[in-house]
């Protein structure tokens, strides 16, 4: 089951588990579309996959399996 972190890897922003907003790569590195898009140019600057759209779980799920509420904030590797 994917994590659906919180925030933003680059920018720290917000990204609900419900956005259509977040880019994750395989490892679930997670990051707001501006930034995958225009910073990293749709590449992971951990491990060097492909950005792609996180999919969105529905509310009525996130009671059962709730979003992670861990923040990873790395704004120096994502120059």
């Amino acid at each position: 089951m994917l994590e659906l972190r919180p925030g933003c890897e680059c920018c720290d922003s917000d990204l609900p588990p419900d956005t259509d907003q977040a880019m994750i790569c395989s490892f679930e590195c997670t990051f707001c579309r501006d930034c995958a898009l225009v910073r990293l140019d749709g590449l992971c600057p951990n491990c060097g996959g492909d950005l792609v759209r996180r999919p969105s779980r529905p509310t009525r799920f996130l009671v059962r399996s709730p979003a992670s509420t861990q923040r990873v904030f790395k704004p120096l590797g994502c120059a």
